[in-house]
């Protein structure tokens, strides 16, 4: 459906949407740009797989052939056949803005939703159900208002946990909306309302949802983004605890609480977020990068890459490796043996200095402490491989997913994901048949 309910049909092949944000007058060009489809590290998730239908149901943010306006693109992998359909246009959110780029969930009886945000207020949000279970080929609109940065969560049994971002007159807040069914929400409470406002990234774990966040301070604002913070519910929003279990008053309004993992603010760096993830025990891991400025180009670094780890009685931060971009994005898997594998652009790609590079796979066979380069996943790339989005309940044939896009000027942009093994298959840009194969990279 379009914004004003028409709809669109059937894409004629996968193609992401290119979105630049803030020119920056050097060699750079822009603060962050590129292939943005699977933009951003807080809008979470971007595709979950479903074991009954055997299938990786995901969207996007797509384009038409013609212009480089945003399209709501929902479609799935078939782990069985390993074929694609023609992607379902949802929606035409007449703006390139790919802030607006849409979440997907599926609930107990199969159906998929889809959360499309807007940027702020000037724009409106909505939110689809599938038709049926397990299909993507209609969708009815259960909602219509304004939120940002959407995280929904659905708690099997219990319903949905609707993490989000609403835009004030002083700054962006962090809110928490919860539905039985999807159909009718509360009217939210306010997590987080620190100075200038907050992003935050976050998941789920059994009957859990954890999420890490920082703030931006005033004056400065997001430029000037610090600090860790993590808190966690366990009863679908009611009360939120840190990890020590205390449990928290929110709205959080002061920079010192007990939710802060780690002051950044005292140090003098940045915080970039980019995901978090649980252990075999349900300890929460937040992975994100540090900088010394919000400038693209060397004058930033070191950029570093961190996790923090819950141990039960504290926060390890352990290094992972170093980046060329504090917009470079990827994903954390933590797998059943223990060992924790990160997908992420962290070599450098054609557009040094900009958002994202070769996509590479990491692996740490001891909670963090070290890691090894396991695999290049991409090489010898005509454009920069950025942000790594991770499935919730990945299958091994699908496991991270991203985009590709020249970050200095606009491009078109093709979609991607990887297998465990590290296996790479690009999604078919043009499509003849209503189904598709796969275009392998090795």
């Amino acid at each position: 459906m379009s914004a004003d309910g028409q709809r669109l049909g059937k894409g004629r092949g996968y193609r992401g949407i290119w979105y630049f944000n803030q020119p920056t007058g050097d060699e750079y060009v822009y603060k962050y740009s590129g292939g943005l489809g699977t933009y951003c590290a807080k809008h979470i998730p971007l595709a979950v797989h479903s074991p009954k239908a055997k299938r990786t149901f995901f969207c996007y943010g797509g384009r038409s052939d013609e212009t480089n306006t945003l399209l709501h693109m929902v479609s799935y992998y078939d782990h069985e056949s390993g074929l694609v359909p023609r992607p379902t246009i949802l929606l035409d959110k007449v703006t390139d803005d790919a802030h607006d780029n849409p979440v997907l969930s599926v609930d107990g009886q199969g159906r998929v939703w889809v959360f499309s945000p807007a940027h702020g207020t000037a724009r409106l949000s909505f939110i689809h159900r599938s038709g049926a279970p397990h299909s993507v080929e209609a969708f009815e609109r259960t909602y219509e208002g304004n939120f940002s940065y959407p995280q929904p969560w659905y708690v099997p049994g219990r319903g949905f946990l609707f993490l989000h971002t609403r835009y004030t007159e002083h700054r962006r807040e962090l809110y928490s909306s919860f539905s039985e069914e999807g159909l009718e929400w509360d009217d939210g409470r306010c997590l987080a309302a620190m100075e200038k406002g907050h992003y935050q990234v976050s998941w789920r774990w059994k009957g859990k949802v954890g999420t890490a966040f920082n703030y931006h301070p005033d004056p400065g604002g997001l430029n000037f983004r610090t600090n860790l913070y993590y808190m966690e519910t366990d009863d679908m929003g009611v009360t939120w605890r840190s990890t020590s279990g205390k449990r928290l008053q929110t709205p959080l309004i002061s920079p010192a609480n007990p939710a802060l993992v780690r002051d950044y603010a005292s140090e003098g760096r940045l915080v970039y977020l980019k995901d978090i993830n649980f252990d075999r025990e349900g300890r929460p891991v937040i992975l994100y990068l540090t900088s010394g400025g919000w400038e693209p180009g060397p004058a930033g670094g070191p950029r570093v890459w961190h996790t923090a780890r819950w141990t039960g009685e504290s926060w390890d931060v352990g290094r992972i490796t170093e980046s060329d971009s504090n917009y470079d994005t990827g994903c954390l898997h933590i797998e059943g043996d223990g060992t924790w594998r990160l997908v992420a652009p962290t070599t450098a790609g054609p557009q040094l200095g900009n958002p994202g590079g070769e996509m590479v796979m990491w692996t740490s066979a001891d909670a963090g402490a070290s890691w090894l380069l396991a695999r290049r996943l991409t090489s010898g790339s005509r454009a920069n491989h950025t942000y790594a989005r991770r499935p919730v309940d990945a299958h091994p044939g699908f496991y991270a997913f991203w985009a590709d896009g020249d970050a200095r000027r606009p491009s078109d942009s093709r979609l991607y994901f990887c297998t465990r093994d590290g296996s790479v298959y690009r999604l078919p840009e043009r499509m003849e048949a209503d189904f598709a194969e796969l275009e392998s990279l090795g």
